[in-house]
């Protein structure tokens, strides 16, 4: 009996869950998780996630006392409602969650180093090691050299919102253990420019995430390639083989109900024989490339500001549940 394709993708590539829906990880079984606070945000608003919110908000409160703002309290919770989630998650996962680092911080590297190693802080003193935790990073220049200093710490990184080669270069020279290259969005953006439709190994964002791949396996970096951002089957189907896939709920259902071959596209033998240029970047080189790639200008731009919008979404809907967790009628109750 022929195998679905999601099992045939297990075996070239470490599957890896795109949520905060613990209970969509239960159904997967992944090797690995990723979260952004978008999905934090969604999960956060699911009954069955109350307690872990509530909890959360409680706790910021009785950390920072009656006299603290709910907006203080709200911006503390925040912080600790990722590690609550990510808690959770590594009760399910045998491998790592990413926790994300502020994206409001995405250009202050001092600042991206200083709640990186909180964040570790946190998840250390409930027992769990760094090695189960990704420091889930923008990769702006500043936001490579913050993960360049966690990484020398033993704080493993992971570099996100990479639209550019120059950005996965740089990211991989900085020694960062894992770096996700984005592909729907990349494939959006060229939608948008052209007005045209892209397909298999034509599609811009799988081209995008293969180069990544190729570059890392010809010149043996030991950076990890986690291919992100699938809008559908196709794109998964053209990156197997690469090191690890993360993909959100929905395409895993499509992948585990279709059925059919689905070979190995990317291998770093066949990388390690390709005519690829390696390419020195300095800062100056990184901001010359990225300045000429209007693509990657325009996603990391986009990318940072829907992560950072999303943090206001969340500490808004923190700050009204506080007011409500608080309220004369429910105290009384």
């Amino acid at each position: 009996m022929p195998k679905n394709l999601l099992d045939q993708l297990r075996q070239y590539s470490v599957i890896v869950v795109d949520t905060g829906d613990v209970e969509a990880m239960e159904k997967f079984r992944p090797q690995d998780a990723t979260t952004n606070p978008s999905h934090i945000t969604t999960a956060a608003q699911m009954p069955q996630y109350l307690p872990i919110l509530d909890g959360v908000l409680l706790e910021a409160r009785k950390e920072l006392g009656q006299g603290a703002t709910g907006a203080a309290v709200a911006n503390l919770a925040f912080q600790r409602l990722a590690i609550a989630f990510g808690k959770k998650i590594l009760e399910v996962v045998p491998g790592r969650v990413s926790t994300e680092v502020d994206a409001r911080l995405s250009f202050d590297t001092q600042g991206t180093i200083e709640q990186a190693r909180s964040i570790i802080a946190q998840y250390e003193s409930a027992g769990i090691g760094r090695d189960r935790i990704l420091i889930k990073i923008g990769a702006t220049w500043e936001g490579i050299r913050a993960a360049e200093v966690l990484e020398k710490e033993g704080i493993h990184c992971n570099l996100t919102l990479i639209f550019g080669l120059h950005q996965a270069i740089a990211a991989a020279d900085a020694g960062v253990t894992l770096v996700s290259p984005f592909c729907g969005r990349v494939l959006d953006w060229y939608r948008k420019e052209t007005g045209k439709e892209y397909f298999g190994a034509e599609d811009p964002g799988v081209m995008s995430v293969a180069a990544v791949y190729n570059y890392y396996k010809k010149f043996g970096y030991k950076t990890e390639v986690m291919g992100a951002s699938f809008w559908n089957v196709g794109q998964v189907a053209e990156l197997v083989g690469c090191d690890l896939l993360t993909i959100a709920p929905k395409v895993l259902v499509q992948l585990e109900e279709a059925e059919g071959d689905l070979p190995r596209k990317l291998d770093p033998e066949s990388a390690k024989l390709m005519p690829i240029e390696r390419i020195n970047v300095d800062e100056a080189t990184f901001n010359r490339m990225h300045a000429a790639n209007r693509m990657a200008t325009d996603k990391l731009r986009e990318g940072i500001e829907g992560f950072s919008a999303a943090l206001v979404t969340l500490e808004t809907m923190l700050a009204n549940r506080l007011a409500l967790l608080e309220s004369p009628a429910v105290a009384t109750t």
